[in-house]
């Protein structure tokens, strides 16, 4: 059958639209991106800012100031203790969503997000009241546990409360809603530096328990998904009438009937589902929950995300200038996640991947084109330059903001069938989160030791990212997720893997769905 028949057959047959009960459930739900943006956009705020670097890491505030003696331009923020602040929260958030995978499974997506929230509110707490370092190393740990819960959580619940005709949109705002949570952060942290007595920091960390408190609340009154009041409780006729709410229409048997047989033969799985994830039938959803994630944070975001303050410094920017320029680039990636909320329902999500790779790719081969030319051991680069490399950056992050952004958390969600998908996005997070830390933790150094050709090292992650996205990687759009096993019988080289496997539990979906036809 082919994949477009299949499509008729499925999402287009869905009956319903978006109802504004949808878009505000997912507009709470889709909130919690706001934390994890907010807490990327503040430690690279933060840890530029000179009153916080005298008060916590003396070391790095002379060695930036050239109180001792001359170091390197591309060394000047390089302390094991400033990146160990920038991402032990990221360490503690890997282990969070693994934990995450069995409450999400057991207990709800709801009560994922309401641990997660209340968690990250403790940790704003800690950072805007430290003293110490041990203070500020318990409020990322905090904030560590409560990402780890939310971004498990709520990438699945906005898949999983989208209509399939309008799910990537959907699913693409928990990507916007990282971009504005970071874009909040820079505003802040330029608006702060100019405090008088150099406390603003205070303000910039306690304020993310604003974000955090609005989704706690928000998560008391947010619906269960149906998937959840099926498989769980076993309710159908609480689901039938969740779904006619959510979708505006009393014609809901035909998605009722797919929910139904994907929480049966889900059953039989629900025990041991990262084990499960090993399995030669859910070889390609494997593969992709694990390199989708990683190329994502290889391809060099995080060097924006949490690192463009310190970075826009280290070429030559003013304190002031260079939370400014992180600004702008903000402002970029916020634009292209509306874009790509608008074009990924209708472009697919294959093109869209290709094309902000490639982007990408270009974008990190002239910055350290650019930085190995004008960029010198000493002294600083000429401000035109300076600028010129923002003027990249701020097409790299647009790039991403309408491609690998919102599309891993989107991708991997939709393909895993619903026997193992609390446990597939836990590994996407997990990766995530795992590969924040590394690249966190040796960005700086790396930036010392290998200087421009840190860009190179990225552009090649970025060429092998786009190839495999090009080689393996079937298009998902307007595809119901009960369905998605139909894509890989039919692609070139998954339909080998899948073939000799035995009949993968969610194919049942299919064939319910045809007796219920037949009869």
């Amino acid at each position: 059958m082919a994949i477009g028949a299949f499509v008729e057959g499925g999402g287009s047959g869905y009956s319903g639209r978006v109802t504004p009960f949808v878009v505000l459930s997912c507009i709470v739900a889709g909130s919690g991106g706001i934390l994890f943006g907010y807490d990327l956009g503040i430690s690279g705020g933060v840890t530029s800012m000179e009153p916080f670097l005298k008060k916590f890491f003396p070391d790095v505030y002379h060695q930036m100031k050239g109180d001792k003696k001359k170091v390197s331009n591309y060394c000047r923020f390089d302390s094991e203790l400033l990146t160990v602040f920038t991402s032990s929260l990221y360490i503690a958030g890997l282990v969070a969503t693994l934990v995450a995978s069995s409450v999400t499974r057991r207990f709800g997506r709801r009560a994922s997000i309401l641990i997660g929230g209340s968690v990250f509110v403790a940790g704003s707490v800690f950072g805007g009241a430290a003293v110490n370092i041990y203070m500020l190393l318990l409020n990322r740990i905090l904030l560590g546990i409560g990402l780890g819960f939310t971004n498990q959580s709520i990438p699945l619940y906005l898949s999983e409360m989208a209509p399939p005709q309008h799910r990537g949109a959907i699913n693409n705002g928990f990507e916007l809603c990282i971009s504005i949570g970071i874009l909040i952060a820079n505003l802040i942290n330029y608006g702060v530096d100019k405090i008088q007595g150099g406390w603003g920091w205070r303000i910039s960390l306690s304020m993310a328990a604003v974000p955090a408190g609005f989704l706690t609340v928000g998560a008391l009154f947010l619906p269960e998904t149906p998937s959840f009041v099926i498989q769980r409780r076993g309710d159908v006729d609480s689901a039938r009438a969740l779904l006619q709410r959510l979708r505006g229409t009393a014609a809901v048997q035909k998605e009722l009937d797919d929910l139904v047989a994907a929480s049966e033969v889900s059953k039989t799985m629900r025990r041991h589902p990262l084990r499960n994830m090993v399995r030669r039938r859910y070889r390609p959803q494997l593969v992709i929950a694990v390199l989708v994630p990683l190329f994502n944070q290889v391809s060099g975001i995080n060097v924006i995300n949490f690192y463009a303050p310190v970075m826009f410094r280290t070429i030559g920017l003013r304190e002031s200038a260079s939370l400014m320029a992180a600004v702008v680039t903000r402002v970029c990636a916020t634009v292209a996640n509306v874009v790509a909320m608008v074009v990924v329902d209708r472009l697919g999500r294959r093109r869209l991947l290709l094309v902000g790779g490639v982007q990408m790719l270009v974008s990190q081969v002239m910055v350290g084109a650019i930085l190995a030319a004008k960029m010198k051991e000493e002294g600083e680069m000429e401000e035109g330059y300076a600028y010129l490399v923002l003027s990249v950056m701020c097409v790299f992050v647009s790039g991403f903001a309408w491609s690998w952004g919102p599309l891993t958390y989107l991708v991997p969600t939709e393909i895993c069938p619903l026997e193992v998908r609390s446990a597939g996005q836990s590994i996407v997070i997990a990766v995530i989160f795992l590969l924040t830390f590394l690249i966190g933790q040796t960005f700086l150094a790396m930036l010392c030791h290998l200087k421009f050709a840190t860009f190179f090292l990225f552009a090649a992650c970025l060429c092998a990212m786009t190839l495999f996205v090009f080689f393996f990687l079937p298009e998902t759009k307007q595809l119901p997720m009960e369905h998605m096993d139909q894509l890989w019988r039919t692609h070139w080289f998954w339909k080998r893997i899948v073939a000799s496997a035995s009949a993968s539990p969610s194919q049942a979906v299919e064939l319910h769905h045809h007796r219920s036809s037949s009869q």
